[in-house]
């Protein structure tokens, strides 16, 4: 009986879209919401998504527009902005608050394309830890005879195919995410 390769494949596609998410909130110098993801405002003492409790528009290229359906969290929202490692100083007229996005510099772009790179080798890590852990399964179930030599060897070549292919993709990603920031 081979190997399921089923659940380590949700696990590398979790990986996945994790490394995804993670380089969405990476500030590149134009506007963009994802930025403001990890961002949690204390409101009626539970931390909230800021986009739970306000409208967040891309007016411009660099800027974004946050209109809290409740006025009275402005301030907790402009709080939580400053407290985070956006590094943006929010502007508020005390119903909106505006984010000016500066254009990047060189040396921010390349210290960007760094941070991705690290970012990237982080999520391969993750999907080796993944392989790891099939293998081992694999040479478990041949130890204790629920699985033949040549399933055994058919179990370790999917599982090295399922690693292949979402590390390709996850350097697929890098360097598009890279090529966008480069590009700015």
């Amino acid at each position: 009986m081979k190997l399921d390769t089923k659940i380590y494949e949700e696990k590398m596609k979790k990986t996945l879209s994790s490394y995804a998410d993670n380089l969405s909130t990476i500030r590149a110098g134009r506007a963009n919401p994802d930025v403001l993801k990890k961002i949690s405002v204390d409101y009626y003492g539970s931390p909230t998504p800021i986009s739970q409790i306000a409208e967040i528009k891309v007016t411009d290229a660099r800027t974004i527009m946050i209109t809290a359906w409740d006025k009275s969290i402005i301030k907790g929202i402009e709080k939580a902005i400053l407290t985070s490692d956006l590094g943006i100083n929010p502007q508020s007229d005390g119903t909106a608050i505006r984010l000016s996005f500066p254009p990047t510099t060189e040396e921010r772009r390349k210290e960007l394309s760094k941070q991705i790179a690290k970012l990237g080798e982080d999520a391969k890590v993750a999907i080796r830890n993944i392989r790891r852990d099939a293998n081992d399964k694999v040479k478990a179930d041949k130890k204790n005879s629920i699985m033949t030599e040549d399933e055994a060897k058919q179990s370790d070549k999917l599982v090295q195919d399922l690693t292949d292919k979402y590390i390709k993709e996850i350097d697929t990603v890098t360097a598009a995410k890279t090529k966008e920031i480069m590009e700015i």
